[in-house]
């Protein structure tokens, strides 16, 4: 089965690209946007559109697979690509992508996406950027799979020698600034996996000694005990603190630890995961720190898990973090990673490391990276993954809920 075409469509992400330095910075809100001027190369405002690139490639039997470029909400922080605008980039793909792809056999995804992964720019040597590389890649997998009539799941399992999972992986459900009303939802549909939390700003969501994010963390648990309709219910509760804890405390990891203890206990009886408590603005700076608030909280034998995010973005990073313990569950952020088969590759060596692997992205998807990401959780099986796009909790739960639930009958009947 060849590629006979590729197509593109401009597309709407299912949340906005936001310029994480000028939030740190304490843009302040205004409605649902920000005031204040914008930091980072290529924002036109603090908060704006988001724009994906969704890649058909039709095949000689007329069937057309799809995938979507899309990239992280913090597009251009913590060592990211820059923004990824559709007009900017459309253009790159049928210029330079397209000739690479139409007349391909579709015999193996790993050949033909770690090929499309390796394309740089003429000028400056760089890999293309990752939001290319991640779209067009799920394409690719997308042919191959209606080429040889499986699931996408069972492609990469193929492939990779793995074993699609026979239950379900723990979601991950994010709440966005709506903390409280979307943690509601999420313990209603009994979510594994919450809130995610958004805790972006010192002075309005931690506190300016971490008080802010206690007091939330105890309401959590309260509220979970309160809803859940019975006992065998016990979410792990995991925040995204943006290296918030960091700043509060002067990154001095002694004062960090003794936060954490306070955390756990407010968690209790619940496990507690805290992502990206210091961005050191480095990758090594970075793994140092982490490493070593990793190990004392370990010497403290307190229960909290740190889980890395900024400057853990590309397989290359993963593999640092993992061989040097920092953190103990590493997030695979996926638009980050570029081709989709660096994302397979991760998660498989964050498990053969003994860290936990949490295949992640971000809210700024589309429902089609979501679904391909599923496919990908399944073949590989991660400790938990994330509902994507939005943060309206329901639309990304449901996106990712379902396309497990389907994986799992589809083959339940074979």
């Amino acid at each position: 089965m060849k590629i006979t075409d590729v197509v593109c469509a401009r597309a709407f992400t299912g949340f906005y690209f936001d310029d994480q330095r000028a939030i740190k910075a304490n843009a302040a809100h205004d409605g649902f946007t920000y005031t204040g001027t914008p930091v980072t190369e290529g924002f036109k405002a603090v908060r704006q559109a988001g724009e994906a690139v969704s890649v058909m490639l039709v095949l000689e039997d007329g069937q057309i697979a799809y995938g979507d470029c899309a990239a992280v909400q913090y597009s251009g922080a913590g060592g990211r690509d820059p923004l990824f605008l559709a007009g900017d980039f459309i253009p790159v793909i049928e210029n330079r992508i397209k000739p690479r792809l139409v007349g391909r056999e579709l015999n193996s995804f790993k050949m033909l996406a770690e090929e499309i992964d390796a394309m740089t720019e003429p000028a400056s040597g760089k890999k293309i950027h990752t939001a290319l590389r991640y779209g067009v890649t799920q394409a690719i997998l997308d042919a191959v799979a209606k080429a040889k009539k499986k699931l996408m799941c069972e492609v990469i399992a193929e492939e990779y020698n793995t074993t699609v999972s026979g239950k379900e992986i723990p979601i991950f459900t994010q709440s966005g600034d709506d903390r409280y009303n979307n943690a509601d939802k999420m313990i209603i549909k009994r979510a594994q996996v919450l809130p995610h939390g958004l805790i972006n700003n010192v002075k309005e969501k931690l506190g300016l000694n971490g008080e802010l994010l206690l007091q939330y963390v105890e309401w959590l648990r309260n509220r979970v005990l309160e809803l859940r309709t019975d006992d065998a219910y016990n979410p792990v509760l995991h925040l995204d603190v943006y290296g918030t804890i960091g700043i509060a405390f002067d990154y001095n990891v002694e004062r960090m630890v003794e936060y954490f203890r306070k955390l756990e206990k407010a968690a209790a009886p619940l496990k507690l995961r805290i992502e990206g408590p210091m961005d050191m603005e480095e990758r090594e700076r970075q793994i140092e720190a982490l490493a070593a608030l990793t190990a004392r909280l370990h010497e403290e034998k307190i229960g909290v898990e740190v889980v890395a995010d900024e400057w853990c973005n590309t397989y290359e990073d993963i593999r640092l973090f993992a061989d040097r313990n920092a953190g103990d569950m590493l997030q695979i952020k996926t638009p980050d990673l570029g081709g989709i088969n660096n994302i397979i590759e991760s998660v498989l060596y964050c498990r053969q490391k003994g860290i936990g692997a949490y295949q992640g992205g971000t809210c700024n998807e589309t429902d089609r990276s979501a679904q391909v990401c599923v496919h990908i959780a399944m073949a590989t099986q991660p400790v938990q993954m994330l509902a994507k796009p939005g943060m309206g909790v329901d639309e990304g739960y449901m996106i990712v809920y379902n396309e497990m639930q389907r994986i799992l009958a589809v083959r339940q009947k074979r």
